[in-house]
């Protein structure tokens, strides 16, 4: 496989699930999941893999299930 193709695989995306309640996280967290779009536990998003998500995804990760896409 080519760098570039690659570089394209990578660069797609991730699809985040919310798999546990925030309920009793700090409310900084629960901020990251609304900035992230999740409301409901076992709802899904697509975002992109961008440094800012991927820094956000790190802060809530115990609540979460990510997969590539």
């Amino acid at each position: 496989m080519s760098t570039m193709k690659i570089a394209k695989a990578a660069s797609k995306g991730f699809m985040i699930t919310l798999q546990r309640s925030p309920i009793g996280t700090p409310q900084k967290h629960r901020r990251v999941l609304s900035g992230l779009g999740l409301r409901k536990i076992r709802q899904t998003v697509t975002r992109p893999n961008t440094p800012q998500v991927r820094g956000m995804i790190g802060k809530v990760g115990y609540l979460l299930e990510v997969q590539p896409q």
